[in-house]
């Protein structure tokens, strides 16, 4: 596959695959022309990727991560300890936002009640 089917098959652009690359987070084989050739077992690694960002994980852990992923099974259990710490680390923002949003349910229920308790006609 091509850099543009594998950028609509993970919908990011060709921007951020070439990016990854760069980073090391991926490592693409080229053809004769200089061509990057995605494989079908980029895609998947390519959406974790993506989560682990959106989870909040630093860019020189998925770094890590991907390194430690490209040497092998040897590596499963430094790569499940990198995720055991990252899974501690997102429990906690998630308790964090659901502080959060109780604060904001508490917020508008007490506007509820104001509005509610205020007499008719006091425009």
């Amino acid at each position: 596959m091509l850099i543009g089917e594998i950028s609509e098959k993970t919908n990011l652009p060709e921007s951020t695959l070439r990016y990854y690359e760069k980073k090391g987070l991926i490592k693409i084989a080229r053809d004769s022309g200089g061509r990057r050739e995605y494989e079908e077992n980029d895609i998947e690694w390519i959406k974790f990727i993506r989560r682990l960002k959106e989870t909040g994980m630093h860019l020189r852990d998925i770094q890590k991560y991907s390194e430690l992923r490209y040497c092998g099974k040897s590596t499963m259990p430094e790569r499940m300890k990198i995720l055991e710490v990252h899974r501690k680390y997102v429990l906690e923002q998630r308790q964090k936002w659901n502080e959060y949003l109780q604060n904001l349910d508490d917020k508008i229920e007490f506007y509820r009640q104001a509005i509610n308790e205020q007499p008719e006609g006091n425009d």
